[in-house]
């Protein structure tokens, strides 16, 4: 990730508060501006991820015209930085009027650096995941993967798959949910391809009745049935030299697997009603969201189809698997649909971020796009609430970003778990941990935890 991904740059004029936050924020490059001066020069030099600003600054340390003119000249500087804004006890028309002008989001003095340090966290993460999207897509160059963005490591380890195919022949198969971006991948190995100044041909095995699917793939003479008045090639003779995708093949029939299987190892065809085989140089590419194995077990799929379409597999993961990438995917949604749309919304609120965060996503990347695209519509400001999403409210039982707060927690849930696991018996127990006696019974203490 970018080197500024650790740096946070602390405004504010009491130099008490500036001493207790410098050493609040753990893991942190932290640098400290006393007036909007002096930290927009620290903002052009450094480049901080996160800034936290005091409203309150001189010459107007009594009101918010100074912080306010801070802000807006943060933001103008680096659109992407995200800041905190600190305000007073019930201070709230400012902050909802900071968030407005495009602040990450708010504190409330007095201060609890523990409490400041956890969204601080939280920005820092945010922050570090959209410079790793920026990375990954100028790495990808003008490559397909290009328009794919992601962060996640799962996401990385899919496209390295992808980039390590897309030079071979073998004929792969793509699993995963419904609206996970199978396509794209599709796309991707066809571009990566030595085949890429061929045709890429798309057939949805579930979308057409099964009485047209087989002229669909295999093409017809003419007059092999009533309606037949000219020869008409099928998608796999159109798809020859370049790369043939079936989507959806579990939902293929049983008839024309027999068929397809017969054409993937002879590599010919017949159309309907015509008796010349026909040669066919085609990549063949499957995706489906069913599970082959049990449609194998049902006898509803044959076994060897299966293998000879599947010489490789990629598994794309689904939305709630991908650490960090649906904030990525709704950001970037967001921005196509307000220009597409003409709409003046500038981001999500701190709110709308924690709810998409949280929520399961079971319709993927095509449900977070769908409800972006309604919400930029529907929003009556400039920044989308949960109530744009339709998703509620977010949780209270966020999982922390703040390291120690990680660390404590498991430690207590493994310290539990090994209790229950030795019948309370505290000497096992450590032994299971790798501690000693004394060590365990000063973390039962500390988490107050009891035998």
């Amino acid at each position: 990730m970018a080197e500024n991904t650790n740096k946070v740059l602390v405004v504010e004029d009491d130099p008490g508060l500036q001493s207790q936050l410098r050493w609040s924020f753990e893991d942190c490059e932290v640098l400290v501006a006393d007036d909007r001066a002096s930290a927009i020069a620290q903002l052009r030099r450094a480049e901080p991820a996160v800034v936290t600003l005091d409203l309150g600054l001189p010459p107007d340390p009594g009101g918010v015209s100074e912080g306010f003119a801070t802000l807006q000249e943060i933001l103008q500087a680096l659109p992407d930085t995200k800041v905190i804004v600190v305000t007073g006890h019930d201070d709230k028309g400012n902050a909802v009027r900071a968030i407005g002008l495009g602040a990450y989001d708010f504190y409330e003095k007095p201060i609890d650096p523990d409490l400041l340090n956890i969204v601080v966290q939280r920005a820092l993460r945010l922050h570090g995941l959209e410079q790793e999207n920026r990375r990954l897509q100028k790495v990808q160059g003008g490559t397909s993967l290009d328009g794919l963005i992601a962060g996640s490591q799962e996401m990385v380890k899919v496209c390295r798959m992808v980039e390590k195919l897309a030079p071979t022949d073998v004929s792969t198969l793509i699993l995963g949910e419904s609206g996970t971006g199978k396509e794209v991948l599709v796309k991707a190995l066809h571009q990566l391809s030595e085949r890429a100044d061929h045709r890429l041909v798309a057939i949805n095995c579930a979308a057409i009745p099964e009485a047209l699917l087989e002229s669909e793939l295999f093409g017809f003479e003419k007059g092999a049935f009533t309606g037949a008045v000219k020869t008409t090639p099928g998608k796999i003779e159109v798809a020859n030299g370049g790369m043939l995708f079936l989507d959806e093949v579990g939902d293929l029939p049983m008839p024309l697997q027999a068929k397809l299987l017969r054409f993937l190892q002879e590599r010919v065809i017949e159309r309907i009603g015509g008796r010349e085989e026909i040669a066919v140089d085609v990549r063949v590419v499957c995706a489906t969201h069913r599970d082959l194995q049990e449609l194998i077990r049902a006898g509803s799929f044959r076994e060897d189809l299966y293998y000879r379409i599947n010489e490789a597999t990629i598994n794309v993961p689904p939305l709630r698997e991908r650490s960090g990438d649906a904030v990525l995917l709704a950001r970037a949604f967001l921005e196509r649909f307000s220009r597409q749309l003409k709409r003046p919304v500038k981001g999500f609120s701190p709110p709308a971020i924690a709810v998409i965060e949280q929520y399961d996503w079971p319709g993927n990347v095509r449900e977070l796009e769908n409800r972006v695209k309604r919400a930029v519509i529907m929003a009556d400001g400039e920044w989308i609430t949960p109530e744009d999403l339709e998703l509620g409210e977010p949780a209270d039982d966020t999982e922390p970003f703040n390291l120690r707060e990680v660390r404590e927690k498991a430690e207590s849930a493994a310290i539990i778990r090994a209790l229950s696991n030795s019948d309370d018996n505290v000497s096992k127990a450590a032994e299971m941990l790798g501690v000693t006696r004394p060590t365990l019974y000063n973390l039962m203490r500390k988490y107050a935890i009891k035998a």
